[in-house]
């Protein structure tokens, strides 16, 4: 999600695709809330009243320093499991389904050009684990830069959880699938926000930017504002029958 226009959508979007959709659970990451950057305690709060079952973070995670203690007491929003172990907050939320099912949601960082504390590898199996122990429906938020990091995350998961997504590039992928395995698979659920931009950004700021190699203090674009993620549908044991893209139009 991407700044004010981000959270307009999912407002204003995101009840009635839960009933149109017919979701049991719904998990959105609120990484960019905030005007681009991280996410406050009262955006979270926003976010979760408009049907957001869990929230999930990424690199950006600690630019709003009000967030720090929230994180520490929410069973709701959790940031990535490897960052620092002195930061506050956790890595993995049970919530409950419409339905009565419990489902783990889990959150790692990507370790190629995000350099995070710990490599997701070496935490993966325990908080799969974990997780397994109360609910075999579990999905991963692999938030990454590298498609090809999040591609083997989700093969070698198969079978071993519902669904690995990407987030973090803001761009939807075309890649929607169930593994053999049962495990749903996405490189990257895209961007709720502003499309008419560079990845939610000021088009002209962001070319400025990268023309010059100077400075510039971005701004979130406003047009052509979309919903975007992913719908799985799985069994009682957590194995993933469907994976297919979501994308809808805020009409302002």
């Amino acid at each position: 999600m991407n700044g004010a226009p981000g959270r307009r959508a999912i407002e204003r979007l995101l009840p009635g695709l839960r009933d149109e959709l017919d979701v049991d659970f719904c998990v959105v990451n609120g990484e960019n809330a905030a005007d681009g950057l991280g996410i406050t305690p009262r955006l979270a709060e926003v976010i979760l009243a408009s049907g957001a079952d869990v929230i999930t973070l990424g690199n950006h995670t600690f630019r709003r320093p009000e967030i720090g203690g929230y994180l520490e007491e929410s069973d709701r929003v959790i940031r990535p499991a490897n960052m620092s172990d002195h930061s506050p907050g956790r890595g993995l939320a049970f919530g409950e389904a419409r339905n009565g099912k419990p489902v783990a949601v889990l959150n790692l960082l990507g370790q190629l050009f995000l350099n995070p504390a710990h490599g997701p590898w070496e935490l993966v199996d325990d908080l799969v684990e974990e997780a397994g122990r109360t609910t075999p429906v579990i999905l991963l938020d692999f938030h990454g830069e590298a498609t090809s990091e999040k591609v083997a995350m989700a093969s070698y998961l198969d079978g071993k959880v519902t669904a690995v997504l990407g987030t973090h590039t803001h761009i939807q992928t075309n890649d929607a699938r169930v593994l053999p395995g049962g495990t749903a698979a996405l490189t990257d659920a895209g961007m709720t926000g502003p499309h008419d931009s560079v990845i939610g950004v000021v088009t002209e700021l962001a070319v400025q930017s990268m023309r010059t190699d100077i400075g510039v203090r971005f701004r979130t674009a406003a047009g052509d504002v979309r919903l975007e993620g992913c719908l799985v549908v799985c069994d009682e044991n957590g194995r993933a029958t469907s994976c297919e893209l979501v994308r809808r139009e805020l009409e302002e």
